[in-house]
This record gives structure tokens, C-alpha cells and sequence, in this order.
């Protein structure tokens, strides 16, 4: 039931916000309980000092969450955001993100799952988001 790449990409551009897009955020992999998105670099993010954004890492790992969700259910789904719980561990300056989302439980009414976010190259974390979402259709 997973979603092709070319499919996930399609989702994100059909089902999400403009501001959204305009992360412009990549789907790098797709499989039956995961999803791992690319964040690219944008100076635009960037909050004084020149560290990447909480609010754009957090956007990311929210709709990394989507995708995954999606992409265990082989399509997209209508879905809401119940929680999100997010931990910043080191700054990314001038590096793209993974942001790797990892299901941790699928039911018919909610999911879980962890995302860990990582500066390409870096030896550990930037940030780290636990979520809930309710499944509305």
C-alpha cells in the first residue's frame, strides 16, 4: 500500500497549505510506516543568529507525519494534528534537513509516531517531534 514518490509528492502539492509549499519540502522515501522528507536550507527561515526556525521544523515534522500516515494507508487520508511535542537539541545553519517520520502505531481512529529531524551530514539530531493525529476518514 505504499505511496511511489511520485505519488507522495503529488499529495504534498495537492493537500497542503501555500506557506506550507513554500518550505519546499521534498519526499525522499516513502514505506509502509514511515516517510523521510527533505527540508531545504532557506535563509528565509531563519530566526536571528542564523539558526533554521523552530516553526519550520516544526511544520516539517508535521507534514512528514502526514505523508507517512498516507503512505501506510496507501493514499491520502483526511487527518488532524491532536499533538505535537517538540524538543530542539543543536541549531542547523546552512544545512538541509531530514526529517525522518517513523509510525509507531496505526489504528483506525489515531496515529503515532516519532519524527527526528538531522541537518544533512551531522552526526546527531537537530530536533525531535512526538505526534498524534486523529484519522478522519
Amino acid at each position: 500500500m505504499t505511496l511511489s514518490l511520485a505519488e507522495a509528492d503529488k499529495m504534498l502539492a495537492d493537500n497542503f497549505a501555500p506557506w506550507v509549499l513554500e518550505l519546499g519540502l521534498s519526499v525522499l522515501e516513502t514505506g509502509d510506516l514511515h516517510a523521510v522528507l527533505r527540508l531545504p536550507w532557506d535563509a528565509r527561515l531563519a530566526r536571528e543568529g542564523g539558526g533554521l526556525s523552530g516553526q519550520a521544523l516544526m511544520a516539517a515534522a508535521d507534514t512528514a507525519t502526514v505523508i507517512a500516515v498516507s503512505s501506510a494507508r496507501g493514499a491520502f487520508v483526511p487527518m488532524t494534528t491532536v499533538q505535537q511535542s517538540t524538543t530542539f537539541q543543536r541549531a542547523v545553519v546552512g544545512a538541509d534537513v531530514l526529517v525522518d517520520a517513523r509510525l509507531t502505531k496505526l489504528g483506525r481512529r489515531m496515529a503515532f509516531a516519532d519524527v527526528t529531524m538531522t541537518a544533512e551530514g551531522a552526526d546527531g539530531p537537530a530536533a525531535r517531534a512526538s505526534t498524534v493525529y486523529a484519522l478522519l476518514g
